[in-house]
């Protein structure tokens, strides 16, 4: 699984440099500063790409004294830094639109630059879809970060195709600065969004109320022996899964007959969720709280 989110991260560092070199081109051939601020982003992708790799490779480093709990919140870091990131690409676009708007300039071979530009969106929506789709299936932050980066580049660029064919058509020069703010303005929006759900994760936040539920239900289902679960308690950081909840058993049940019905457990959960680290705290029955999970 490791091997493959890396391999996932060296591609979008390798794509990240051919959308560049094009888009620099399509900006080269016009002078738009529309396209500009498109190229501008794309800087930008392949910095967080290789971000999202180093952020990436530590996560995968196993535990050790001063991290018993794994390495996995790098990821997350790693995406609020691309959100930082997001954040000074727009301003240095909000730069250019403004130098832009202040002396409008008419555009160079706008057409030619359009169909260039075009070819490095296909690219980038295509990969951006890949990593999304991977992202999830692995349950790497990271990737799904990078993912999510690069739609909201493909938005924002299908957004200039159309604006800057507007004012090669129109001939009113003002609208291609203007067309830059707009793309600056939304990869702001996006920036804060990706820095949000990071921090979430850096918070502890608990996993999602569906994943939540089949864990219940596993419990409920498969503690086959014990009385009754509670105290429930998860987190998730990169693609792990930290659960934790205490489980009665009979007081007549012996030590290895309550390890065996915690093995189960563990086994079903991981099952269901992929990777997780569970720890079950076994009690006797007269500290069941009749208010937890009830085994069937």
């Amino acid at each position: 699984m490791m091997t493959s989110v890396r391999s996932l991260a060296q591609g979008s560092i390798a794509v990240g440099f051919v959308v560049l070199g094009l888009k620099y081109l399509a900006w080269h051939l016009t002078g738009s500063v529309a396209l500009l601020s498109d190229a501008i982003e794309s800087i930008v992708n392949v910095l967080t790409a290789v971000v999202a790799l180093m952020a990436i490779s530590l996560s995968a480093k196993p535990a050790d004294e001063e991290h018993p709990y794994g390495h996995h919140k790098a990821e997350y870091f790693s995406a609020v830094l691309e959100g930082v990131l997001i954040v000074l690409a727009a301003i240095l676009i909000l730069r250019e639109a403004y130098f832009s708007y202040l002396a409008p300039r008419a555009l160079d071979a706008p057409w030619l630059g359009l169909v260039v530009n075009a070819v490095a969106t296909v690219i980038n929506a295509g990969w951006a879809w890949a990593l999304i789709h991977r992202g999830r299936q692995l349950r790497s932050p990271a990737l799904t970060a990078d993912g999510r980066h690069l739609l909201t580049d493909v938005v924002s660029s299908i957004g200039v195709l159309g604006g800057v064919g507007v004012a090669a058509l129109s001939g009113i020069a003002i609208l291609d600065p203007i067309l830059a703010a707009l793309v600056a303005l939304n990869i702001l929006w996006a920036g804060w969004g990706l820095m949000k759900e990071s921090l979430s994760g850096l918070m502890d936040e608990a996993i999602p109320p569906t994943t939540l539920a089949a864990i219940r239900k596993i419990i409920s289902t498969e503690s086959v022996g014990a009385i009754e679960a509670h105290d429930l308690r998860t987190r998730r950081a990169g693609r792990m899964t930290f659960i934790d909840f205490h489980l009665v058993v009979s007081g007549a049940t012996s030590v290895s007959a309550a390890h065996e019905i915690c093995d189960n457990l563990e086994r079903a959960i991981r099952q269901e969720i992929g990777e997780a680290l569970i720890t079950i705290h076994v009690e006797p029955d007269n500290k069941a709280k009749h208010a937890g999970i009830v085994v069937l």
